[in-house]
């Protein structure tokens, strides 16, 4: 793997990076082209990806800012006396129609559906104002006047189209698009709402995990996606460690699960941390639609949809982090929150970790690396080189220990691209652009 560019998250500098310039998201549209990533400062910036030319062929696969703009505004609810963060949760993009692009973006709160197109042209020649705008005097208007179009440097504009709001008491975790591309689904941490993309101002709530009296709560909605083929399915994952998948034509409340996957907690390796380690932070549908990828504080599992009884595959992302749990636990960082993409093919996941670590696992081979994002082993055209974590004594030199990772770097969100060895990995305020290597 190469290390293609590395490019700031924002058009700040990005040497003192603030709170504002962490991305908290990152994800490719359908073909590649085009790849978001939103900040905590509610921006969202879009990347677009070179030609390929014939003279630089190597240049295709490096991604350029396509266009920024401010997605979300810092919000105050005055009933409840609470602010509510301009920090980009989810995007996610819709299939492409036309030539323009569309993009769902949410905060805590509310969703939104941009427009982003570009304009290279503009008419001149109007009757009823000047060059400038100004309103004519209608009396010295003698002639009339065909406008004509007159080519202009390129803009790329954002434009909101929808405004999807009120629909939450909660935090808003993750939206995802159906299949029918006329719906989408936005998940807080007890209800799930449906919504058609033509209509603000109302929603369907289709999961609703409330019980009646709030100290009765056990478990909330982590996270939730449809699957990428058949328009009623959806699968939502618990802080309990469960996965359950809903059919919406059973009913229009979907509080009864059609299939349960929980794997039963091993006695053994039972503690204080188990219930916390065990909260799934992101699920995933395969692109085949037929395994679900549900990512915890220390494994990945990969399940087969037709197999409830338990997990088809189980891949330790940083099991040399069992013995630290405990200071994991004081520091927060045991409440982190990974996520976990498939590659095109379905046959590699790959998910995050400390240090600016990321790990990839082959399902075909078995084989796992460890690489990481940084700055001073992320020249372009580097190649990168595996990474080892030892827990023992012995160290041997390319190694580093338990004791010298640094907690405070993570790769919380990555992105693979849908049919391209191209990977983006966020790691704090800088986004990585990885891909095979070319020679």
């Amino acid at each position: 793997i190469t290390s293609e560019n590395n490019v700031p998250p924002s058009l700040n500098s990005t040497l003192n990076p603030t709170n504002t310039d962490i991305i908290s998201t990152v994800e490719f549209n359908s073909t590649g082209e085009l790849l978001a990533t939103g900040d905590k400062g509610g921006r969202v910036v879009v990347f677009q990806r070179e030609q390929e030319s014939k003279n630089q062929p190597h240049r295709r696969g490096e991604y350029n800012v396509y266009s920024t703009f401010q997605s979300h505004e810092p919000e105050f609810d005055y009933l409840k006396s609470l602010e509510i963060e301009e920090k980009i949760n989810k995007i996610r993009w819709l299939p492409q129609q036309n030539a323009a692009y569309f993009l769902l973006s949410t905060n805590d709160k509310t969703v939104k559906l941009w427009k982003i197109s570009e304009r290279d042209k503009r008419p001149e020649g109007y009757n009823l104002t000047d060059e400038e705008g100004r309103i004519r005097d209608p009396t010295t208007i003698t002639t009339l006047r065909v406008p004509v179009l007159r080519p202009m440097d390129l803009m790329v504009e954002a434009t909101p189209r929808r405004i999807f709001s009120n629909a939450h008491t909660y935090h808003i975790n993750s939206i995802s698009v159906n299949s029918d591309y006329e719906t989408y689904m936005s998940t807080d941490d007890l209800r799930i709402n449906l919504w058609n993309l033509e209509i603000t101002n109302q929603s369907f709530n289709i999961v609703d995990i409330k019980p009646a009296n709030l100290e009765e709560l056990t478990e909330v909605i982590t996270a939730a996606e449809f699957h990428p083929n058949q328009c009623n399915t959806f699968v939502y994952s618990s802080s309990k460690g469960s996965i359950r998948l809903c059919d919406m034509r059973t009913s229009a409340l979907c509080d009864n699960h059609s299939k349960l996957f929980e794997e039963p907690e091993d006695p053994s390796n039972r503690s204080f941390f188990s219930e916390i380690i065990s909260s799934i932070s992101d699920v995933k549908f395969s692109h085949s639609g037929r395994y679900l990828m549900t990512r915890d504080y220390l494994t990945v599992k990969v399940w087969d949809i037709n197999m409830e009884s338990k997990p088809l595959e189980t891949y330790q992302v940083h099991d040399y982090l069992r013995s630290k749990l405990c200071s994991l636990y004081e520091n927060d960082c045991i409440f982190d929150k990974f996520e976990c993409v498939w590659n095109g093919t379905d046959s590699v996941l790959m998910t995050g970790s400390y240090n600016n670590f990321f790990r990839m696992f082959d399902r075909n081979t078995k084989r796992d690396v460890t690489l990481e994002a940084s700055r001073e082993n992320s020249k372009p055209r580097a190649i990168l080189k595996p990474r080892k974590v030892c827990v023992g004594g012995k160290r041997r030199k390319d190694e580093i220990s338990v004791d010298s990772l640094d907690f405070s770097k993570k790769i919380l969100h990555t992105a693979w691209h849908p049919n391209e060895n191209i990977i983006a990995v966020a790691a704090t305020n800088n986004l990585y652009i990885f891909q095979d290597k070319v020679n």
